[in-house]
């Protein structure tokens, strides 16, 4: 049987990377093996792609030559990771995919979604998030809990970026209903984590049952 592909999402500060290892953990308990990966990275040139793309000095960069690197390192994680385990039967617990490329460079930068579009048909291949779990919160609160520990981009973008991204998040939420669930980040920390592990668990009884 084939696995299930769940992603996480949200912009800066809104607990990630905790809320990943409680889904990790959550499938686990299931009885489900668990790959965990990011985007962009995942592989050898998905890392070099996020360390040049987040961390490099590239202010003539556009947002259509940005998104395109970010499709070309999706493509090559798809090929080589995320797909041979789902076929193995594993779960993929990704930590951002394609709705990260529609709110950054999409809402954020004002990419075209046509094109952004046409990009995901080409490069998916068939494969889409099966659960999409969105960290919402407001993007003050996400700076004021990032602090002093400011990524790259969001000095160089700014806040009004980063509320546009929001707004993009959301959106997409509003469109796939039966895809993204809207997880209340700005909650305290063990609500947020019961309402992923909640979020999991519902999932996995209703993808059981497909």
């Amino acid at each position: 049987m084939r696995g299930a592909f769940i992603t996480l999402e949200g912009t800066e500060g809104v607990g990630k990377s905790t809320g990943l290892a409680a889904i990790e953990r959550c499938v686990e308990s299931l009885g489900h093996a668990v790959v965990l990966t990011r985007e962009p990275g995942g592989t050898d040139l998905g890392e070099r792609i996020r360390e040049w793309v987040l961390h490099g000095n590239h202010a003539d960069l556009s947002a259509d030559v940005e998104a395109l690197l970010m499709f070309a390192a999706r493509r090559h994680h798809l090929e080589h990771v995320i797909v041979p385990a789902l076929d193995r039967g594993d779960w993929v617990v990704c930590d951002r995919f394609t709705d990260a490329t529609l709110a950054y460079q999409g809402g954020g930068k004002g990419l075209d979604e046509r094109f952004l579009s046409c990009l995901a048909d080409r490069v998916h291949g068939g494969v889409t998030p099966d659960l999409t779990l969105l960290l919402d919160a407001p993007v003050d609160v996400g700076l004021a809990r990032i602090g002093d520990r400011e990524p790259d981009h969001f000095e160089r973008e700014g806040v009004a970026f980063f509320e546009r991204v929001r707004r993009a998040y959301l959106r997409i939420a509003a469109e796939n209903p039966e895809r993204v669930r809207v997880v209340d980040a700005s909650a305290a920390r063990e609500d947020v984590l019961q309402q992923l592990r909640d979020t999991v668990m519902r999932f996995a009884q209703e993808f059981a049952a497909r």
